[in-house]
């Protein structure tokens, strides 16, 4: 795969900004979160999985660049990938864009680990999951991710 999947198209509101005008960091956050859950029910990871299994997704690391601002009125899109897979982890991309500057605002690569909800202990990714994410990594060299992307994703 080498395109990113759509995972949120929203606006930022007058109440998401801050005193000083642009959007607050809290709602960056959230709206990532957002598009994590959108990416993850592709994976098959959805409520009813979660519920079904007793199982959950910690996050346990999250990285973000806050690259321009935002204010209210404008329109974004985040684009997301999967990074990586590995036994009982997953390391996600979200790319936070401008709708009309057409500008990346912010990025993040975050980590979410696969736990067993009654223990909480981390445990295997199940097959056909794995399998789905897999299929869906993506190569960050030839997304044209910078040096620093790569380092913090990889790290």
């Amino acid at each position: 795969m080498t395109e990113l999947a759509v995972t949120y198209r929203g606006t930022v509101y007058p109440w998401q900004c801050d005193h000083m005008g642009h959007m607050n960091v809290m709602w960056y956050v959230g709206k990532f979160d957002e598009a994590s859950w959108q990416l993850l029910s592709t994976l098959g990871l959805t409520r009813t999985h979660f519920r079904e299994q007793e199982v959950g997704l910690a996050a346990v690391k999250q990285h973000i660049d806050y690259k321009r601002e935002l204010h209210a009125g404008d329109v974004i899109t985040i684009r997301s990938a999967v990074l990586e897979v590995k036994d009982k982890a997953l390391r996600l991309l979200h790319e936070m864009r401008n709708d009309e500057t057409g500008e990346m605002v912010a990025t993040t690569v975050l980590v979410g680990v696969y736990i067993d909800a009654n223990i909480r202990k981390a445990r295997s990714i199940p097959a056909d999951i794995r399998a789905r994410a897999l299929h869906q990594i993506i190569n960050a060299e030839a997304m044209n991710l910078t040096s620093e992307q790569i380092e913090v994703a990889f790290q």
